[in-house]
C-alpha cells in the first residue's frame, strides 16, 4: 500500500470501508490491529482516500468486518480495483472522445449507484428521448461538431441501459414543471417526450417521476438542478453541474442539505399518479 493524491474513486472506497469498520463496532485502532495494518493513521489513511488498497487486500476487511453479502463484496472489489488502477469505467472506454473529465467520474458512480434522486428543470438524461437529447445537446452549445453532438447523445443513450439491468437503477426524480412547459425540438419531439415520460413511469416499477407545478411557487430547488446517488455501502454524493463542471459534494453536510431539499421537493411536488394525470394534460393541451 502506498500514498496517493485522494481521487474521487479511493474517497468512495474509503467511505464505504468506515462503514463497515463502524458496522463491525471497531475503533481505527482496533480494526488497524486486526487488518495486521502498521496502526491507526495507516487505516485512517484508507478511509480518506489518501493511500491505495490492492483489490486483493480488501478479503481481509471482509473477514475482519465479517461482510457476507455477494452483492456488497463485488460491488466493494469492484470499486477497489478501479480506485487502484484508474480504470474507467465501460460507458468511458466505448464513448471515450464524447466524455469531457469530470462528466467520466459522474458515469462511473451512476453505474455504481442503486438509486438516483434527481431535481431537474429539463428531462433527466435517463429519461430522455433521442431526439430530445440532441435537440437539449445542440441547444447548450457546447459542442463545436455534429460528429461530437451525436457522439454524445449516443453515450446519453447508452446509459438509459441503469434502468433495464438484472438490478436496476432506482430513479426517482422531480421534475420541474418547466420541463413540461418549454418546447424543445418543437411540438413533434415534445410529444414523443412526454409520450415516454409516461410510458416508462407506468412500465417500470422502479422509475418514480414527479411534477413541481409553478403553482409551488418558491421551492427548495430554486438554486438548480441537483442528483443524489446513493450505493451499496456507505454515504451518497450530491452531484451539481454549474455550466463549466461538475461538483461531486461528499460531507455530511452538505449531503444533509440536499437530502433535505429533496425530501421537500418530493413533498411539495404531485404524486407519482397525479404527475403522470398532469403529464398527460400538458400533452394534450400543448403538444398535439
Amino acid at each position: 500500500m502506498t500514498d496517493a493524491e485522494p481521487n474521487l474513486h479511493r474517497r468512495r472506497l474509503g467511505m464505504q470501508l468506515r462503514t463497515l469498520r463502524k458496522a463491525a463496532g471497531l475503533s481505527l485502532a482496533e480494526a488497524a490491529d486486526k487488518l495486521d495494518l502498521p496502526g491507526a493513521p495507516s487505516l485512517s489513511r484508507i478511509e480518506n482516500g489518501k493511500q491505495r488498497v490492492a483489490p486483493t487486500a480488501v478479503l481481509a476487511f471482509f473477514d475482519v468486518y465479517e461482510v457476507a453479502e455477494d452483492d456488497r463484496r463485488t460491488h466493494i472489489r469492484e470499486l477497489a480495483k478501479l480506485a487502484n488502477s484508474g480504470k474507467r469505467s465501460n460507458l468511458f472506454n466505448e464513448y471515450r472522445s464524447a466524455i469531457p473529465d469530470p462528466f467520466a467520474d459522474y458515469i462511473l458512480l451512476e453505474e455504481l449507484a442503486v438509486k438516483c434522486e434527481s431535481f431537474a428543470s429539463i428531462v433527466p438524461g435517463l429519461l430522455q428521448t433521442e431526439a430530445y437529447a440532441t435537440a437539449i445537446v445542440e441547444g447548450s452549445r457546447a459542442w463545436q461538431h455534429q460528429r461530437e453532438i451525436n457522439n454524445f447523445v449516443a453515450l446519453r443513450m447508452a446509459r438509459q441501459t441503469a434502468l433495464n439491468r438484472e438490478k436496476p437503477l432506482h430513479l426517482w426524480c422531480v421534475l420541474d414543471e418547466a420541463a413540461l412547459m418549454r418546447r424543445v425540438g418543437g411540438n413533434a419531439v415534445m410529444k414523443a417526450q412526454l409520450e415516454h415520460l409516461i410510458n416508462v413511469s407506468e412500465e417500470h416499477k422502479h422509475v418514480d417521476v414527479q411534477v413541481l407545478t409553478f403553482d409551488q411557487g418558491a421551492h427548495a430547488g430554486v438554486d438548480g438542478a441537483f442528483y443524489l446517488l446513493h450505493f451499496a455501502a456507505g454515504p451518497p454524493v450530491a452531484a451539481v453541474e454549474p455550466m463549466t463542471t461538475s461538483l461531486y459534494l461528499e460531507e455530511d453536510g452538505h449531503l444533509a442539505r440536499y437530502e433535505s431539499g429533496f425530501d421537500h421537493l418530493r413533498t411539495e411536488a404531485l404524486d407519482v399518479r397525479a404527475s403522470r394525470d398532469h403529464i398527460a394534460k400538458v400533452l394534450k393541451e400543448r403538444y398535439t
